[in-house]
């Protein structure tokens, strides 16, 4: 009988594990499909991005020129 236990747990440790991964796939392909506000967050995100990039690139020109 504890035997059977164990495997019964076991099967739906595995069952669990088989949902999740599953449920995980599913949830990453239907975020391939972007609406307009996600590719405005992304293209606000790139431009951030830029500017800080710039400011960092201006920054180490400053260091630069004061050496």
């Amino acid at each position: 009988m504890n035997e059977e236990n164990l495997l019964t747990k076991r099967v739906r440790s595995l069952a669990l594990a088989l949902f999740l991964v599953l449920s995980g796939g599913a949830f990453l392909t239907a975020c391939d499909n972007q609406g307009p506000a996600e590719e405005a967050g992304e293209n606000i995100d790139d431009a951030v991005e830029d500017a800080g990039d710039s400011m960092e690139d201006a920054g180490d020109e400053v260091e630069d020129a004061v050496e």
